[in-house]
Parts: C-alpha cells; structure tokens; sequence
C-alpha cells in the first residue's frame, strides 16, 4: 500500500488543524459536535454484526469494536483532564497508553453497547459543563508531561475532531465494503 493511501485510511477526516483564531463560534461548533457524536457513533454502528465490528478500519490498525471502546476511554480521560484544568492551576495529568488500552481484552472482544452507553453518558455531562464555561476558564491549562501546556479551548477543538477522526474511520470502511 502507498503511504498516501494508507495516510487516507488513518485520516479520513485529516489531522487536527488548529486555526489561527479560535472565536466563540468555533467553541460552540466543537461543543455540538462532541454532543452529537454519541448518537452519530451509535447510528454508524447499530447494524454491524460481529465480523464486521472486528475487521480493522486499516492493515495493522484497530477494529470497529476497538475503536468503539477507545472513544469512551479517550473522552474521560479528557473530561478528567478537563475538571483538573478547572479546579487547579495548571495541574500536571498522567498520561495512559491508548495503544494498549485498545489491545486489553474488554476492548478487543467486549460487547459495545456499554462503551456506547458510556460515551452518551459522558457527552450528556460534559457538553453542559463546556457550554458553561468563561472565555478565562477555556484559557486555563493542564501539563501534559510529553506535549507540555495544553490550553483548554486547544484541547476542545483536539477532542472535538478526534471524535470526527474515529467517525470517519468507521464510515470510511462502511462505504468501502458497502455495508
């Protein structure tokens, strides 16, 4: 496979892309965005059965079930990461290995109507505390101990198109075997 096009298969939706200004329109786009992405993931999802929810979305990468698993997983940490940046100053987060998260047996082999459940139980309080929040609380931080500073309306748009990432992986393979 060309690198191109096994860049396209990683990236259906493109890499993040953080634009020169972020307004108060854009905050409310990554806001509803992360809002709908559970009911989007469980639509993507519903009619697959257990062979396609394991066939990876690329050669070598994760499976639809795998991906699933890994949404609610990324998005707590973040919601956690989130509540740290708002009740401390610039607290230090832990990072995890997602890589092998997605490789523990819950991930691989588990049912995802409780990772979907999950997702929509997190989106369901994390939406109202983003939608909640000050220009001067987006703008605090968080350390992340291998990228350093992370702001928080940064990390917004981050979580934002990493839901619109993992999206794209599952639809992208769906149109390709026409499922």
């Amino acid at each position: 496979m060309i690198d191109g096009e096994l860049e396209q298969l990683r990236y259906p939706a493109g890499r993040f892309e953080l634009p020169a200004e972020i307004s108060q329109s854009r905050i409310e786009l990554w806001i509803t965005e992360l809002e709908g992405l559970p009911g989007r993931l469980r639509e993507s999802t519903e009619r697959l059965n257990k062979q396609q929810l394991d066939t990876p979305y690329r050669p070598g990468g994760w499976t639809i079930r795998q991906v699933v698993h890994h949404l609610p997983d990324s998005h707590l940490n973040s919601y956690t990461r989130f509540r740290l940046a708002l009740t401390e100053d610039a607290p230090t987060i832990r990072p995890y290995h997602e890589e092998l998260w997605g490789e523990l047996p819950d991930a691989k082999h588990g049912l995802i109507e409780p990772s979907l459940a999950l997702l929509e139980a997190l989106h369901t309080r994390w939406t109202p505390l983003l939608r909640s929040m000050t220009d001067e609380q987006f703008a605090r931080t968080y350390i992340h101990p291998e990228s350093g500073s992370v702001h928080l309306h940064i990390a917004l748009g981050q979580y934002a198109w990493h839901g619109r990432h993992h999206l794209a992986q599952i639809e992208a393979l769906r149109r390709r075997m026409g499922w």
